[in-house]
């Protein structure tokens, strides 16, 4: 028997450059299980290396964690992309590194880039600045994804940057995209007016949360028979 499954399958942590430094792991299992999510997804700026902490107190608190990262295309397209396992995630996070430029970051510009363990203990600083788009195309994301076993869509495709209609000005169905990311639930009707295509597609709505504040209230959620990664991504492959 299906049941509801409540959904954040977009957020950030302390290692995103522009996430705070309250984006901790516990804080954001703790804020995520408070709020009454079943099912969340860290996402972080081109990487996944804040996930196995994330994982751990995930396990812990009884959520279903998927590890991600929200990619910046070669157009700074900004796509989510999800997997059921760490080793898929990292394995993908290591091919994005060998496209993506290698430029020092300015902490007092774009800010700190921290690695946590799962006690909320500063491990690591990446120094290279993350949000820098990658070598990789937008045409291209689904069937590299796919090799490593994941799932992506669009993020946040109602937003005049980094997204992939204000970049565009459409969604290609070359892209081969079957879901997508509003940011705002109520531009849903005026979009799938002037792009048809969004009638075809699940459309998800998360929190892209930079900070503890802007991780809202579950809204949106899947039917499933039981919450894991695998089933998660299963939908989102057959959906809608």
């Amino acid at each position: 028997m299906k049941k509801k499954f409540y959904y954040n399958l977009h957020m950030h942590s302390c290692l995103s450059p522009c996430g705070e430094v309250e984006m901790t792991p516990n804080n954001i299992v703790n804020m995520s299980k408070l709020l009454g999510f079943d099912i969340i997804a860290l996402t972080d700026h081109n990487t996944v290396l804040n996930c196995p902490a994330v994982a751990k107190l995930a396990a812990q608190a009884g959520l279903c964690f998927l590890p991600g990262m929200e990619l910046s295309t070669s157009e700074e397209i900004h796509v989510v992309c999800l997997f059921a396992s760490y080793d898929d995630a990292y394995r993908f996070f290591e091919y994005v590194r060998s496209t993506q430029m290698q430029i020092p970051n300015k902490e007092d510009i774009y800010g700190e880039q921290i690695i946590m363990d799962e006690n909320d203990i500063q491990t690591w600083r990446v120094d290279g600045i993350l949000w820098i788009a990658t070598g990789i195309g937008v045409f291209d994301v689904k069937k590299l994804v796919e090799q490593y076993n994941g799932v992506c869509f669009p993020a946040h495709i109602d937003r005049k940057s980094n997204s992939l209609l204000s970049s565009l000005g459409d969604i290609p169905p070359e892209c081969g995209f079957n879901a997508a990311e509003v940011y705002e639930t109520a531009k849903i009707g005026e979009l799938s007016k002037k792009h048809p295509i969004l009638n075809d597609m699940f459309i998800l709505s998360n929190s892209d949360a930079h900070s503890l504040e802007k991780m809202r209230e579950p809204e949106s959620f899947f039917e499933l028979e039981q919450a894991t990664p695998e089933a998660v991504l299963n939908f989102l492959r057959t959906s809608p």
